[in-house]
């Protein structure tokens, strides 16, 4: 067994050292599910996605994981992964990633250079009860609560609250399978809204940049904001920026994208562990 080509790349951000790092691996064939999820967990960043190429041109399977489990949805390995496609193997033209949860991902390079993605709207709704769970877990109540398929949505008045929310881990990850993420308008010139993302049941305690939750977040507050191009900001540690466009259907998720590094893993460590059923130790969350 060959090599396998292995990239790091910061997602939505035009410097190194922000954004989100995700690792995509490109393959020539499947690998076992548990195999992918040791590399994930030996890459240890929020998401490795594992790209495989398909007989139609310019079509890729993709899977992501986490360094604890394969997630249904991931924005910045999609961006990341396109990146690698369109930078490194030179690709042209539109990109579509077939995936085993949310459909079909259209990816192209828009005029100004950046990747934009298509996504599936996924817009919360409103909850019957807000589990205690969430409230004993936010240092600051939310003024509203709701929930999509992927994540408990906190609101928030004003986007300060939002980057000086502290949150108890051991409490947010009784939420399982649902992470949190927090938001609020904001009133600068900067951003349209903010948000950031907890995610200890399934990732770690707080993800860097989060694109698949704006395809929830931009039709949340474009009904709120009363316009369809929203800028968003994730205001984590590493911080970044996504530009959003909704539709009645999709959500056009875009940023950008650099190459933090780029190399190769071991094809000895791959072949010894190819054909193991059980090639690593349990990893589901606590």
């Amino acid at each position: 067994m060959q090599t396998l080509p292995l990239y790091v790349v910061d997602a939505f951000t035009q410097q190194a050292f922000a954004g989100n790092p995700a690792a995509v691996v490109l393959l020539d064939e499947a690998l076992p599910e548990a195999l992918m999820q040791a590399i994930a967990s030996e890459n240890n960043l929020s998401e490795t996605a594992f790209v495989q190429p398909l007989s139609a041109p310019n079509h890729y399977a993709i899977r992501w994981f986490s360094p604890l489990t394969e997630v249904d949805f991931c924005g910045h390995a999609t961006l990341a992964s396109a990146h690698v496609l369109f930078h490194h193997k030179h690709l042209e033209g539109q990109l579509v990633f077939h995936t085993e949860k949310v459909g079909q991902l259209v990816v192209c390079r828009g005029p100004e250079g950046r990747i934009e993605m298509d996504f599936p709207r996924r817009e919360p709704e409103p909850i019957d009860a807000t589990p205690a769970a969430l409230l004993a877990g936010l240092s600051i109540p939310p003024i509203a609560v709701l929930r999509s398929t992927q994540a408990w949505f906190a609101i928030y008045p004003d986007a300060s609250q939002v980057v000086e929310l502290t949150t108890d881990s051991a409490q947010l990850k009784l939420l399982a399978p649902y992470d949190v993420v927090a938001t609020a308008p904001d009133s600068s010139a900067q951003a349209d809204f903010v948000s950031r993302y907890f995610w200890p049941a399934n990732g770690s305690d707080e993800d860097p940049v989060t694109g698949s939750i704006h395809a929830g977040l931009a039709p949340y507050w474009a009904t709120r904001l009363n316009k369809s191009t929203l800028v968003a900001k994730q205001v984590s540690k590493r911080g970044g920026t996504l530009y959003c466009q909704v539709g009645s259907e999709r959500v056009n998720v875009a940023g950008y994208a650099l190459t933090y590094s780029q190399g190769q893993i071991n094809a000895d460590v791959i072949a010894s562990n190819a054909g193991q059923a059980d090639c690593h130790p349990d990893l589901s969350p606590d």
